[in-house]
């Protein structure tokens, strides 16, 4: 996913160029935001059924991220760390301190083609990332908001050409750090890119024993293409196959999401990205609604290392679910929400 290589360049370095000249980096971000959702509910979850975002008319703060990344020769280290709301509901099966380990992984590279990684990161599944820094949209897609958040495992990254890896693994359930007596699952990843890197691909997989109970299979693809500096698009598709063991049926219920981001830079100081998701969950695996329609528009202004991202959003559910509430508590099939974030990223 796009989001996933960003971060992934940004954390670990590729095998051949594990001696750096720099063998150590610090970053962090820090964000907040205020939102408003028109309809004006009274009570939560505010028409916000996405990851980060569950208020209305209130100032809030996101998260403080510190990361910190080490490179000796061959092994390296990467410790990133989060503080606040958004960090606990990333970590939502930890203790609820808003304090949480968001990644903490050590690599080898005993090749120039070969990467191996322990510990625990963010996941390959997937476009949108839980550091806002990394997203033109502030508000969250459903299909991150119901896919996986991390892995915890060991997994291997091998290069077979000049522009394809793949990666496998296993790990513990889906964004469980600690899993003791529970199955384990696994993953995979197949990324490629054309020769002038305009167009990049991944595939993207995870399944297994979710939970002795769940048979679980997710199929991932992203796609990215740069039609030039001001102008690019991207597309991520996804399907998720679930089957509960004794209930006396091996039929997989499937739930699937689709979306596609237009992304139109016509000043390096402003940017504008374009949302539109479908989300189709006919069995209501996600207990949500037999489809959800979200449309989101945001803008990128950039003053330095400050990000502000104005945004206004769209939801709608089948007609007959009725996801949505008004101010008297009445239910409805649709609304409309807007926030401004501000992201401080170094």
């Amino acid at each position: 996913m796009l989001t996933t290589a960003l971060l992934a360049a940004a954390l670990a370095s590729e095998p051949g160029d594990s001696v750096q000249k720099k063998p150590f980096v610090f970053s962090g971000s820090a964000d907040g935001y205020y939102r408003y959702n028109f309809s004006n509910p009274q009570e939560g979850p505010y028409n916000n059924l996405t990851s980060f975002t569950n208020s209305h008319n209130s100032f809030e703060l996101g998260m403080i991220s510190l990361k910190a990344a080490h490179t000796i020769g061959k092994v390296g280290l990467v410790a990133d760390v989060g503080f606040g709301r958004r960090a606990e509901e990333f970590s939502y099966n930890d203790d609820r301190t808003r304090f949480a380990i968001k990644q903490l992984y050590v690599t080898y590279a005993p090749t120039e083609k070969i990467k191996l990684t322990a510990g625990s990161w963010a996941t390959h599944i997937g476009y949108e990332s839980v550091d806002p820094y990394l997203n033109r949209n502030y508000s969250m897609s459903y299909m991150f908001s119901y896919g996986p958040f991390f892995h915890t495992g060991l997994k291997a990254e091998v290069s077979v050409g000049d522009k394809t890896t793949l990666m496998v693994g296993i790990a513990n359930p889906t964004d469980f750090k600690s899993a003791s007596s529970m199955p384990k699952m696994a993953i995979a990843q197949l990324a490629t890119s054309s020769r002038d890197d305009k167009l990049k691909v991944y595939l993207n997989y995870q399944g297994g024993r979710a939970l002795n109970s769940l048979r679980l299979h997710q199929e991932d693809l992203v796609l990215s293409y740069l039609i030039n500096s001001k102008l690019s698009f991207s597309y991520n598709g996804t399907m998720q196959q679930r089957r509960i063991v004794g209930e006396g049926s091996d039929e997989y219920h499937t739930w699937w999401g689709s979306a596609l981001y237009a992304n139109l830079d016509p000043q390096p100081w402003l940017g504008f990205t374009l949302r539109a998701e479908y989300t189709g969950d006919k069995n209501y695996l996600l207990g949500l609604s037999k489809n959800v329609i979200e449309t989101t528009l945001s803008s990128n202004i950039r003053i330095d290392n400050l990000t502000i991202i104005p945004e206004i959003r769209l939801d709608r559910s089948s007609a007959d679910d009725n996801l949505f509430v008004n101010k008297a508590g009445n239910s409805k099939n649709a609304t409309v929400s807007g926030l401004i974030a501000a992201v401080y990223a170094f």
